[in-house]
């Protein structure tokens, strides 16, 4: 490449910041002020240096958008589900950037097979709910937060929000009439709940620091100045929730910190009553509440370290009885009721599962799947009555696919497979051309940590494929595989894709957690180094021939692996990174921070929480050495992980490690989860993905 423009480089403003009797000069401070005219100018000449600079790319980005799109079917149909007299359902149409969301009354009571149409377009007496795009129409940004029909089907609760901010407006629509209704509430958070006759609606506010604090009562109809606060948390600790029972017979209050949780009831058809708590909280305890019949569920790890299924009386909840005892090795996440079931989302080996628990048994039986690697979880089940559990099952080879089980016979009907169109070769898409595999590395303390990767068949094993490492790990999210469509251009292109399943998520169950959080938080950094080893050493691809990719805590892990072992990987791709940790968890007026000291630790308190933090944090510990490529990405209006961390990374990355080549990439006008519309999502994936080719030597 030649006549390369010089990089933006960002005026350094000293500004001091001691705590426990350390002292440091943050030198990029200033750009945390969003506002101010200089800070909008350097990100947009920060986007002005990336696009100059992949230039050379655009006709290969352009290609990856059309393979994207070849394989994708633009007009399509989702499944869909049954709730009272209506199947609902979503759909999306050829050059249209959102989904339509529609309803269609049941031909009959009886009906259990839903209905479909051969070319994904409108079923026979389609009432369109919402249009996305007449929505967004106007708007750069768009992103729907709630969408909730009352139990009678006659009203719709939806939110919209137009700037990526995470602040939504809620409205109401008359399902009826058609009309949407007067009442409208600004500033609103994801999570609703209508009472039982649809007259009442319960919703969110958050409070200065983006911390979801109050539910509200609303009686629709009424001004919404006449709103009721029913639920206020003044621990700062701690996240509010909302939501109706399967059973639609009780509204939930869930209140709940990172280790501890607290539950309140109201019964759906007495929406002013006071919220009944279900047990009160204590520090380390966490449980979830749902209803089946004459007694709440309640999912729990008091002395259950992977959780354990109780009981308790409806009429009188003050004692639990065990159901499903805890199983060390098996973590229970979830429990969804049905009239005459149960069904329990469970975790072992490091796959998801399911558990069957029909009416009167407590053991159950597992669902068994074919391949060895996939993941599975309960899809859209509102029906309380039903004699089928719907259920979306995907791996690395097969396209998300959507089952009904039924409970009677035990047959597992396939509704819908997402289907993948033919590429460029014109061949249709096989999953028996890929090979999925299940590697385990080694770490330096003796652990073993999963991987999960996939390539095309004749993919050379002796180090010369070119791999992307994709890793995650905090919160106890894990990294179950999944099917991509944009990944297919990458594979058929020689290209090893990896899930490094690191500690700090939750794939081996609630320790594989505890190892990755807090005062053990080095484990992930160093298993996901590990992993990338172990796939070198095996044969998979080798360090020159590495990119490393993770977003948001993944973009910490890759800020924090590029300080630790810069040699393993030959590019980084960094997406909304939380690369700035220390600084973000020692202010408490940001969003979310008080929330995080269960996750990271409180380094105002702690001044061995602070030391530890500021031993990994990536912003504190970039230094002159060769650092991979690297790419980052962030959006303006993020209120999860604020732009100016992936800014203040990269201007520090390159003055103190000049010569070597970092790109930031910002969105203007989107937040935490990139551009919201579908086409916009894959012309950011092409970029992504034709900058990774380029550094593997791979474009076209």
């Amino acid at each position: 490449m030649t006549d390369e423009p010089n990089a933006p480089v960002a005026k350094r403003v000293p500004h001091e910041r001691t705590h426990h009797g350390d002292t440091v000069i943050d030198e990029y401070a200033w750009l945390a002020e969003k506002d101010d005219p200089d800070t909008l100018g350097y990100l947009k000449a920060e986007n002005a240096y990336t696009e100059a600079m992949t230039a050379h790319l655009a006709s290969l980005r352009e290609k990856l958008f059309g393979e994207i799109r070849q394989r994708t079917q633009e007009t399509d149909l989702s499944v869909p589900y049954r709730m009272g007299h209506f199947w609902y359902y979503s759909r999306t149409v050829e050059g249209q950037q959102y989904p339509i969301y529609c309803r269609v009354p049941l031909a009959d009571p009886a009906q259990t097979t839903p209905p479909a149409t051969g070319d994904g377009g409108p079923l026979p007496g389609e009432e369109i709910l919402l249009d996305g795009n007449a929505l967004a129409d106007g708007h750069e940004f768009f992103a729907l937060g709630a969408f909730d029909v009352s139990p009678d089907g006659n009203r719709l609760a939806f939110s919209t929000d137009f700037t990526g901010d995470e602040r939504f407006t809620l409205k109401i629509k008359d399902l009826r009439s058609g009309e949407v209704l007067a009442d409208e509430v600004p500033d609103t958070f994801y999570g609703t709940a209508w009472s039982y006759d649809g007259g009442t609606l319960f919703y969110l506010t958050v409070d200065d620091a983006w911390r979801p604090y109050r539910v509200w009562r609303h009686t629709v109809g009424t001004p919404t100045s006449e709103d009721v606060i029913v639920y206020e948390e003044l621990d700062e600790r701690f996240w509010v929730g909302v939501d109706l029972t399967r059973s639609q017979r009780y509204v939930l209050i869930e209140a709940g910190s990172k280790i501890t949780s607290e539950v309140r009831v109201i019964p759906s058809d007495d929406p002013t009553a006071e919220p009944a708590l279900i047990a009160p909280r204590r520090q380390g305890v966490e449980y979830s509440v749902e209803h089946h019949g004459h007694r709440f569920l309640i999912l729990h790890n008091d002395g259950a370290e992977d959780f354990e299924l109780a009981y308790t009386s409806v009429d009188n909840p003050t004692g639990w009885a065990t159901m499903v005892p805890h199983e060390p090795g098996t973590r229970l996440e979830s429990v969804d009721a049905f009239a005459e079931h149960l069904v329990i989302s469970l975790r072992r080996d490091g796959l998801s599962g399911l558990r069957i628990l029909p009416l009167g048994e407590t053991d159950g039986y597992d669902m068994r799947f074919p391949e060895p690697i996939y993941s599975v979880n309960i899809d859209s089940n509102p029906e309380y009555q039903t004699g089928l559990v719907r259920l979306r099952y995907t791996s690395l080879t097969t396209p998300e696919s959507v089952y009904d089980y039924d409970l009677a016979t035990g047959e597992l009907i396939l509704r819908k497979r997402k289907p993948v169109k033919p590429g460029p070769d014109g061949r249709e898409f096989d999953p028996a051309d890929y090979e999925q595999h299940r590697e385990w590395a080694l770490a330096d303390d003796g652990t073993r940590v999963p991987i999960s990767l996939i390539r095309r068949k004749g993919t050379p094993r002796d180090g010369s494929a070119p791999c992307v490492l994709y890793g995650y790990g905090s919160y106890e999210a894990s990294m179950d595989p999944w099917f991509s469509v944009p990944r297919l251009s990458l594979l058929d292109r020689g290209m090893v894709f990896a899930v490094a399943h690191v500690r700090g998520g939750g794939e081996l169950g609630r320790h594989w957690y505890e190892n990755g959080k807090l005062l053990a938080k080095k484990n992930t950094f160093t298993d996901f180094v590990a992993c990338a080893q172990h796939l070198a050493k095996a044969g998979w691809t080798s360090a020159d021939r590495l990119v490393a990719r993770g977003g948001s805590a993944g973009g910490l892990l890759m800020g924090a692996v590029a300080n630790l072992a810069p040699q393993a990987f030959t590019a980084i791709v960094a997406e909304v990174p939380f690369v700035d940790p220390l600084t973000s968890i020692l202010d408490p007026s940001l969003p979310l921070t008080v929330m995080e000291w269960e996750e990271w630790g409180n380094p105002l308190a702690d001044p061995e929480v602070y030391a530890y933090m500021k031993s990994y944090s990536p912003y504190e510990n970039v230094s002159a050495v060769d650092y991979p490529a690297v790419l980052a990405a962030s959006s303006l209006n993020d209120t999860r992980v604020l732009y100016h961390e992936p800014t203040k990374w990269v201007a520090r990355l390159r003055a103190a490690a000049p010569g070597g080549h970092y790109l930031l990439k910002t969105e203007m006008g989107a937040g935490h989860g990139g551009p919201s519309g579908r086409y916009d999502a894959w012309k950011d994936e092409a970029f992504i993905a034709a900058w990774v080719l380029d550094h593997v030597g791979l474009a076209d």
